[in-house]
Formats: structure tokens, sequence, C-alpha cells
């Protein structure tokens, strides 16, 4: 009586097995037993490129000719976009008395002029590339990158046969209408770019604060008592009739000032020239990017920019402790008027906020009027 259970000699099958040779065919699960199939080759022959399919301006000349007027409506088209760009910047000026319709009419004109003359020539560009220009596939095989003076040669060599085999100099048209709309196509970002304005010259430094202003709470412009601060005081005050100039929403971005009362003896010499009993006042606008400093910690005395971490040491003049921040917050000198009330005794002696290009040559004026 054999052992059905023990291991299988070799070249025997089970009576309830069948080998499967490599041949295909459907294995039965369970059943079948998958022999080892022929090692898999380390390196795959090189399938080469798919043979080449000439399009049909390769062939036909009148396809040619086609594509070639094809790609010349593209240029001119882009020539009549940067045109119109310019009829709709000066046929509809835009001043402060235009209409809604006027403004609508300028954008329609300059959007759509943008777009054509843009689209023109990247779409033109694209179809002479894919139409007319040399396709046939070639093989580069990897060398150094650094290349020896004759394959520098044969590189110059090469780019001056693909200038030729652009046909730029065999298709006036094509060249003619493309240097047309290269030459036109800046046009439109040197008028626009005159409306960025003047140069701001002090906007960006000069706040509204001055001597005497008083500092009132913010947005329901309370004036502020000194007696009524407590140890730990956080309030947020801008001048008091600051509603009435000019450019209100602009004036109160830059005036924006946070009001903290700390203890006296808290306050570092360099601090407390522009101080008032311990309360000190400092532009909220952050010198990093701008962001509102709001967040105050008073077990640490820390002002937190939310953008970014910007850390600011209030008991130390406001300067910078953490953060991309590169300087200490402005501070605004206070008193108070004989009601008890908080006023500034001077605007800020620098400017405010992160940098900018004039931002030296302002701290500069600034500090001499001082």
């Amino acid at each position: 009586m054999s052992d059905s259970t023990g291991p299988e000699r070799s070249g025997s099958t089970s009576p309830n097995r069948n080998v499967v040779s490599n041949a295909p065919g459907p294995v039965t699960p369970g059943t079948d037993v998958a022999q080892p199939r022929a090692a898999s080759p380390e390196r795959f022959e090189n399938p080469g490129l798919p043979p080449h399919v000439d399009r049909m301006a390769d062939t036909d000349v009148k396809a040619a000719r086609r594509a070639e007027r094809q790609v010349a409506f593209l240029f001119v088209l882009s020539i009549l976009g940067t045109l119109l760009t310019l009829v709709g910047y000066f046929a509809v000026p835009l001043r402060d008395d235009t209409s809604a319709s006027a403004v609508l009419l300028s954008n329609i004109l300059l959007g759509t002029g943008l777009f054509l003359a843009l689209f023109g020539i990247g779409t033109g560009a694209v179809h002479w590339a894919k139409t007319l220009m040399p396709d046939h596939e070639e093989i580069d095989e990897r060398h150094q990158i650094e290349g020896s003076p004759q394959d520098q040669k044969e590189a110059v060599a090469i780019l001056a046969d693909g200038i030729g085999d652009s046909g730029i100099g065999r298709r006036p048209l094509i060249r003619n209408t493309l240097v047309g709309a290269i030459a036109l196509a800046p046009l439109p970002a040197l008028v626009l770019l005159k409306d960025t304005g003047p140069n701001p010259e002090g906007v960006l430094a000069e706040t509204i604060w001055r001597a005497g202003d008083r500092l009132v709470t913010d947005p329901t412009g309370t004036p502020v008592l000194a007696s009524d601060l407590e140890i730990g005081s956080v309030v947020h005050v801008q001048p008091e009739g600051i509603e009435e100039s000019t450019h209100f929403l602009d004036e109160k971005a830059k005036a924006a000032v946070l009001l903290i009362r700390l203890e006296p003896e808290e306050l570092s010499e360099e601090s407390r020239p522009g101080s008032y009993a311990g309360i000190v006042a400092y532009s909220k606008i952050c010198t990093h990017m701008g962001c509102p400093v709001a967040l105050y910690e008073q077990t640490t005395n820390h002002l937190l920019c939310p953008c970014h971490q910007s850390t600011f040491d209030v008991t130390q003049d406001c300067k910078v402790i953490f953060g991309p921040a590169s300087r200490a917050l402005p501070q605004l000198p206070i008193d108070v008027d004989g009601e008890g009330y908080l006023m500034a005794t001077a605007g800020f002696s620098e400017p405010i906020g992160p940098s900018y290009w004039e931002r030296e040559k302002d701290e500069k004026r600034m500090s001499e009027e001082s």
C-alpha cells in the first residue's frame, strides 16, 4: 500500500493533478501545476521608431500653400488684436465720470484685443510647426552634458539647419506677418503700464496721524481715557475724525494702531519716550507683508502676526524676536490732553508696513523733518 501523502518522486505526478507546460491553454484551479517559465531576457530588443507618415503638406503643394495662408492669417489676426487693444484704450478712456456702459465697452475691447493678439501668435506658431516644419523622427544617444568643440560646432550647424528647414527664408508671407505680430504685441503692455500711475512720492510712508490727534476706538470712535485702561488692556484705535478724510479706507488701512498697557517698569529705555504711564501705541501693520498684527499674549508681552508668525516684543520697543519680519513695528508717541484723553504727540517717525522701493529715501526725509 503506497503512501499518498508523501512527497512525489521526481518526474511523477499525482493521480488527481496534471502538469502544465508553457504552452498556452486553460488552467484548471486546484488540479493543474504550473511549471516555471523560461527566464526573461536581461535586455529587451529596441523596437525602434514607427514608420514615418507624411503629412498632406509634405506631399501636396496646394496643402502646403493652404497651411501657409492659415499661419499668416493667424499672425494677421494677432496684429488686428493688438490694434484693437490700442483703439479700445485710446477711444474709450476711463475717467472718474465714465459711465458703466463705457467701462463695459472698454473691458470688452481690451480683453478681446489682448486675447486675439496672444492667441494669434501662439496658435500660428503651433500650426506652423505642426504642418510645415519638418517632423522626421531622430534618435540622439545619451552622452556627456559637456560637449567637445566638435559637438558644439555640430550643434550650431543643427540650429542653422533648423532655421533652414523651418522655411522662414522661403516663405516671406509667414516671415513678414510673424515679424509684424511680434513687433506690435508689446505695445498694449507699454500703453497699459502707463496706468500704473506716477511715483507715489511718500504716499506709502505718510499717515493721517498728526500731533494733537485723539486716539479713538475702532470702529466706535470713542475717545480713550488713560485712566480706563487696565494692565494688559489691548485696544484697537485710530485718529479722531479719520472718517472725514478724502480717502477714508486708504488712510484707515495705514493708520491702524494697537494700544497696550503694561507695567511702566516692564518697558525698555527705547520704549519709554513715546509711552504714557506704561501705555504704548504701535502700528498694527506688520513690517513683513502688511498683515494686521492683532494677537497679543499678555504673559510674555508678545505681539504675533497670524500670517507668517512674526513675533514682536512689546517691552523691547516691538523689536522682532521671531519670524520673517526684518524691522520693529513703528511706535506712535502718545500723551494725554487736559481732559485725560490719550492723544498723539506726533506722527510716526518712520514709514509703516513692509518694505517698498522708495522706503529708505522716505525714511531719511522723515527723520530730517522730525
